[in-house]
């Protein structure tokens, strides 16, 4: 096993840095600071970044195969042109629920968008329960609504053989497993295939690689966990120098690095202190195993 490294490649102060995505082609990091409504491009090989900013919270990005992006923005997917910084909206969900968002999205091996909302937490911080859905952005740019009932819809992925669909709504601490149908998009049967332990603490973004295996980035945790679906055991715990892990994806040469998002918000001054990297972008090596690309979004 080669030794793992960890670096802090962008000290980028995200409020809550989310969705990262690698594209190929510009050798570049896409990610989003939510509530900064924020979306970056860090090119990996000039150290530069570009973003574009959106008029709502940008919860999640992913590539188009037409060109330029896709985000979710507020309760509407959109389609992102970098060049003029224009976001044109390509559908609308949840117009009833105000207070909602989307949260993480994910574009499915068809093509297809998969995206989920949650409530925004209020003023005075209390979250509503249950009141997010699971939607899917099909290329002809209908909607389809899967379940409802999510407290905070986040990571998802898909297996190798296309055959299942990953899925964490993270209050239920819990990675779920639904059968999925790769010509039609439906997805039933849900289960549970892992648990979190209690110093796992939240289970948010969640990447899938080479190997078949599930990588979840655990909030509040520090960490990334690499899991087994099939037999529900945890294989691997790599640690971070912050708490407030988001999301992971594979990226650079051959897929082999890991980049992992995390957040600062939240954290009291004597926490940021402690951990100054905090909302910057890590790159781990030395994992052993590879990625696999994104797919990209065919509407």
């Amino acid at each position: 096993m080669s030794s793992i490294k960890i670096e802090c490649v962008l000290p980028e102060n995200c409020r809550c840095g989310e969705s990262p995505v690698w594209e190929e082609a510009s050798n570049s990091l896409l990610f989003v600071d939510i509530p900064a409504k924020k979306v970056c491009r860090w090119d990996s090989l000039s150290k530069q970044v570009h973003q574009v900013t959106v008029d709502a919270p940008v919860s999640s990005v992913a590539l188009r195969q037409s060109g330029g992006y896709v985000a979710t923005i507020g309760t509407k997917f959109c389609a992102l042109n970098w060049e003029d910084q224009s976001a044109i909206v390509l559908a609308t969900v949840d117009k009833d629920k105000k207070n909602n968002r989307f949260n993480d999205g994910k574009v499915d091996p068809a093509g297809r968008y998969f995206a989920g909302t949650m409530a925004e937490a209020t003023a005075s911080g209390v979250l509503e329960w249950h009141q997010g859905s699971l939607y899917s952005l099909f290329p002809d740019h209908h909607v389809e609504k899967y379940f409802d009932q999510v407290n905070i819809s986040n990571g998802l992925d898909w297996s190798l053989d296309h055959k299942i669909f990953y899925y964490i709504d993270s209050l239920s601490y819990s990675v779920d497993a639904f059968d999925y149908d790769l010509q039609t998009g439906k997805i039933c049967n849900r289960r549970s295939v892992y648990k979190l332990e209690e110093e796992e603490q939240i289970p948010d973004g969640m990447c899938m690689d080479a190997e078949g295996k599930l990588w979840v980035a655990c909030y509040n945790g520090g960490r990334v966990i690499r899991l087994d679906p099939e037999t529900g055991k945890r294989l691997q715990t790599v640690k971070l120098p912050v708490d407030k892990t988001t999301s992971c994806c594979f990226g650079g040469k051959d897929y082999s690095e890991m980049y992992v998002t995390c957040a600062r918000e939240g954290m009291d001054p004597e926490s940021l202190l402690q951990q100054p990297e905090a909302g910057g972008i890590f790159k781990i090596t030395g994992l052993g195993v590879k990625g696999i690309p994104p797919y990209p979004y065919v509407g």
